[in-house]
Order: structure tokens, then sequence, then C-alpha cells
């Protein structure tokens, strides 16, 4: 009589190799001779090479491919059954360490996708917040260089030939009523072009002016477009140059 050194169960067929309730590997004399024979006359049956679990292959894979959510969950799932398939199959099958890799990386995939889905709500917002912000500063800057052209025409009995002429500078022409970044031309994600209009039988000097406001980068840093002149009027377009035509803001 043989029994199960695993779990203690009795094993009717003395020439199998596996416990048949819990699948361990039934313990055999060794054979010595050729001329031994088992029960029925039969030789020994030679034991069984273990195999590696298909799973645990697949749960490694998916875990690879932790990134696409649908293979993250697949990777845990097929990870959990084979390691205990491994466990119940008594040395048949092997794997358990691509099993463990395939779970390990699966559940990285689930700790990483919901950080993906919440940047992939916020990163949007954030930039359509910046966006409004530039868009506000560079209506509050036109105002600035409004007030800034009519203080320089009443001082000096003309408007300013350029930005510089407001800003900062040693020069004499040189007015101090704007920062040096709004003279230069760039501020807060927009560029201001400022022109100065002549009157060709006068002095030379500006009569009339035109400034434009646009985005650095279209869609990125601002989404209008703005237009002002000496009558204080501030203008916008969406997504194209505005003009003296455009409508004015509110």
């Amino acid at each position: 009589m043989t029994f199960c050194t695993s779990c203690g169960q009795e094993i009717q067929q003395s020439d199998s190799l596996f416990c048949p309730n819990c699948g361990s590997r039934v313990a055999t004399a060794g054979v010595s001779s050729p001329a031994k024979m088992g029960p029925a006359g039969h030789s020994p049956a030679a034991p069984i090479a273990s195999e590696t679990s298909g799973l645990a292959i697949g749960s490694l894979i998916c875990g690879i491919l932790f990134f696409i959510f649908p293979s993250a969950v697949a990777a845990v799932i097929m990870g959990h059954i084979s390691r205990a398939e491994i466990r119940r199959s008594g040395g048949r099958k092997t794997g358990d360490g691509m099993a463990l890799a395939g779970l390990v990386l699966g559940y990285i995939g689930l700790s990483i996708i919901p950080l993906l889905i919440i940047s992939a709500i916020a990163i949007p917002n954030l930039l359509r917040a910046r966006m409004a912000a530039n868009e506000a500063s560079a209506m509050r800057s036109l105002r600035a260089l409004n007030k800034s052209a009519s203080v320089y025409s009443t001082t000096y009995g003309a408007y300013p030939s350029s930005l510089g002429a407001l800003g900062p500078s040693p020069s004499s022409t040189a007015a101090n009523l704007i920062d040096s970044a709004l003279a230069n031309g760039t501020k807060s994600g927009y560029v201001f072009v400022y022109y100065g209009i002549f009157d060709p039988a006068g002095k030379g000097e500006a009569e009339r002016y035109i400034i434009t406001a646009s985005p650095v980068t279209p869609r990125a840093t601002g989404m209008r477009y703005f237009f002002t002149d000496q009558s204080g009027t501030i203008r916008t377009e969406s997504n194209r140059v505005a003009t003296s035509e455009s409508p004015p803001i509110d």
C-alpha cells in the first residue's frame, strides 16, 4: 500500500506518479535491474518532464506592456491563476518567477494608469488657465501702452516712434513709462508690435499709431489676437490677427 508523503492520502494504483488528491509527486523506489517489473508486468513509468505554465508566460508578456490598461489587468489575472496552478501541479509545471514578475509589472501599470488619467484631465485645464491669464495680461499691457502713448504725446507733442521710446533707457528720448519687457516687445506669452504712422507732409513725427498683440505660440500661450490704436479701443479676434475692423472688447 502506498501513501502520499504530503497529504497522507492512500494511493490505490501503485504505479501512479502523482497523488490524485493534492497532485504531489509520489516517492517511488529506484529501479536497480531491468528485470524488476511493475505489478502488471510493465516497467515503471519514466518521470514526466515539467513544463512552463503558458499563463505565466502570458502574465509576463502582458506585464511588460503594462502601460496599456487591458494588458496590466490581464497580467494580474493570469499571474494569480498561473501561480495557483503551479502550486497545485506538484512540480509538473514551472514558471512561478515569470508569473510573479508579471504580477509586479501589472500592479505597477494599475497604479500608474490613474495618474495618467488625472494628467490627461488636468494638463488641458492648466493650459487653458495659462492662456486665459496670458490674454488678460496682454489686454492690461495694451491699456498701459495706450496710456503711456498719450502721456508721451502730451509731453513731446507727438506719439512715440517705437515701443523702445516708452521704456527705460539712458537715452534722452526714452520716457521711462513702461517696463523693459514690454518695451522689448514680448511679455507673458505675447508679442507686441508697435507701428508709428507718420504724416509725410509733417515734421517726421508720428501722428497716429497702431499696436498688435499676438501669442508667441498660438494655441499654447494664447488663443486671441488683439489690436489697438490711439483711440484707446482694444479689438480682438480668435485664431487670426486682429485689425481695426475686428470687434471691440466690451
